[in-house]
């Protein structure tokens, strides 16, 4: 008799047991694609309670995050307030993108960005933008509760720059 020669993968669909490569292959993607999607809506969850938790004034706030990218919706009580969301979310480990639906209850204007880079200080940041370096401490105030200290700011870190009344 001999060695005989069979397709691998066909005698799960010829008798119907087993899986053929394919569904495996798809059951496991479909799975971690599963426990992605339950990792994501935790991260969500875990955002919309430190927006909570920092006592920021917003209702309805809905944070949705697919892949790199989160959508975040509500009403914010003012734009101060909206723009301390952004940050926020955009500010979390894993997100590189914030696609902001949120609505103002009290609008205001709008504060631009800075993305500190090495060798910034919240006083190098004030002489950019307002030409007075001493002006540091409006720019910590527009970002609290989020800094905790002047002093403390990262490279990457995405800061609010208020315009000065």
């Amino acid at each position: 008799m001999g060695l005989f020669s069979f397709i691998k993968d066909a005698g799960a669909k010829v008798f119907g047991i087993g899986k053929t490569t394919e569904e495996e292959a798809a059951e496991a993607a479909a799975k971690a694609n599963a426990e992605e999607l339950k990792e994501e809506a935790l991260v969500a969850k875990r955002l919309e309670t430190t927006v909570k938790d920092l006592g920021l004034q917003v209702e309805d706030l809905s944070v949705f995050i697919d892949d790199d990218a989160a959508t975040i919706s509500g009403m914010a009580y003012d734009q101060a307030t909206r723009e301390k969301i952004i940050l926020v979310v955009g500010n979390s480990n894993g997100i590189a993108t914030v696609d902001d639906q949120m609505t103002v209850e009290h609008v205001e204007p709008e504060a631009q960005f800075h993305t500190v880079v090495s060798g910034d200080t919240l006083g190098k940041i004030a002489k950019t933008f307002y030409g007075n370096a001493m002006k540091y401490p409006v720019i910590f105030e527009a970002n609290k509760p989020m800094l905790e200290h002047p002093d403390k700011i990262y490279p990457g870190q995405v800061l609010r720059i208020p315009a000065l009344d």
